[in-house]
């Protein structure tokens, strides 16, 4: 008995159901009948070797299933014959096909609760248990959210959404704008998460790819180029489940590989006129990670790029991180002027408090850290957020007791 490699069935399973989708299968139907012929291929490849062309195998048994459960509704009968009809795809047709699934995974009319899970589903093929496990949530409620997915997907006329994304000529920024946002959540949910846990961060990413080798827009390659400029950091991040802030990591054990990576996709993306706001974020990032230490980080630039991004976007967590740049360039006091007009738009966020601490830390006000690092440390929500926010409370707490500092 030969073991199927689970990395083979995966990517099979996203070319398989993509292809019957395209076809005008139903997204739910396919789906179903995509797991139904993994199955039979886990049962019957160990004993009879894995297929030449693994994915026509897959096809050929999914559309069998599929017209199985579609012959009981004669209502079906002509989309049936569409999808038996069809021939094998190619290289192109297979990147419309994964442009097309991530499309619907990320329907408009789905909450990001639905729509990140059934993205990993659905394009990332990991299983229920997987997705539950990275969410650390039970296997029940996960289910449920992608059962609830697919039958919101299957109430949308889909007739004039699969036309525009095959058309060269249509507009789909606003769509791709919501299938960005879903990548991103699912990548940040990663990032965050720390170690043990399955890694979404790195899905994020393969995701990502598909979808720049099959729209290669500037702003999906700035968003690319993101994930792997921080992914980089990733070995750095935590020690022992501790976090360590990015002016305290060893820079040595950062890929210098995924940076370049990075980079040259940035760089690709940022001459094509259209800057958007991972392109920007981006920027920041490489400059993070192209200083050799944390003394010698660009904060001029950063700053500048800060304000082009909040420019754009107006976002009042761009702000935030635009308050840390402007300490470092101008000085604390200059950082915390910075934050005014902000704590109204991030109402007891734990990072504006945070923030404010820091900068309070760096003015030389241990015993006002001290306090707003407790209060930070009260109101995040990730654990390993919390526990350092808890050990900068105690440190700064022990230099306000030293040096006789008192609240300002």
């Amino acid at each position: 008995m030969t073991a199927v490699p689970e990395d083979l069935l995966r990517e099979s399973s996203r070319r398989v159901l993509g292809a019957l989708v395209r076809r005008g299968a139903d997204f739910a139907a396919a789906e179903d009948a995509v797991q139904e012929a993994l199955l039979e291929a886990a049962a019957k490849w160990p004993q009879t070797g894995v297929p030449a062309e693994p994915a026509a195998w897959l096809t050929t048994v999914a559309k069998r299933k599929l017209l199985d459960a579609q012959r009981s509704d004669a209502s079906r009968r002509q989309r049936e014959q569409l999808v038996a009809a069809q021939p094998a795809t190619g290289e192109t047709e297979q990147h419309d096909d994964t442009l097309l699934l991530l499309f619907l995974c990320c329907h408009p009319a789905l909450s990001p609760a639905m729509a990140v899970p059934l993205t990993l589903r659905a394009v990332g093929g990991l299983t229920t248990r997987e997705i539950a496990a990275a969410y650390l949530l039970p296997e029940a409620t996960i289910a449920q959210r992608i059962s609830r997915a697919k039958k919101v997907v299957a109430e949308q006329d889909l007739s004039g959404f699969r036309h525009a994304l095959a058309s060269a000529e249509s507009d789909k920024s606003a769509e791709l704008a919501v299938v960005l946002q879903v990548l991103y959540l699912i990548f940040n949910e990663g990032y965050t998460a720390g170690e043990g846990r399955v890694d979404m961060a790195a899905e994020a990413i393969r995701l990502t790819r598909l979808l720049h080798a099959a729209a290669p827009d500037p702003e999906v390659g700035g968003l690319l180029a993101l994930m792997l400029l921080h992914h980089a950091r990733r070995h750095a991040r935590f020690d022992h489940g501790r976090l360590v802030p990015l002016d305290e990591q060893d820079r040595t054990t950062w890929d210098r590989t995924m940076i370049a990576d990075g980079v040259d996709i940035l760089q690709a993306a940022l001459p094509r006129g259209r800057r958007g706001e991972y392109q920007l974020q981006a920027a920041i990032a490489a400059l993070h990670d192209d200083a050799q230490s944390a003394e010698e980080t660009d904060w001029p630039q950063i700053l500048e790029w800060y304000d082009e991004l909040i420019a754009l976007t107006n976002n009042p967590l761009a702000e935030l991180s635009r308050a840390v740049a402007v300490g470092e360039v101008d000085g604390p006091l200059a950082g915390l002027k910075a934050l005014d007009g902000i704590e109204a738009r991030l109402t007891d966020y734990h990072r504006l408090h945070a923030v404010r601490a820091h900068l309070h830390e760096r003015a030389g006000n241990a015993a006002e850290a001290a306090e707003l690092f407790t209060q930070a440390a009260n109101t995040a929500t990730n654990q390993a957020e919390h526990e350092h926010l808890r050990r900068r409370a105690a440190a700064a707490a022990a230099t306000a007791r030293a040096t006789g500092s008192r609240r300002l």
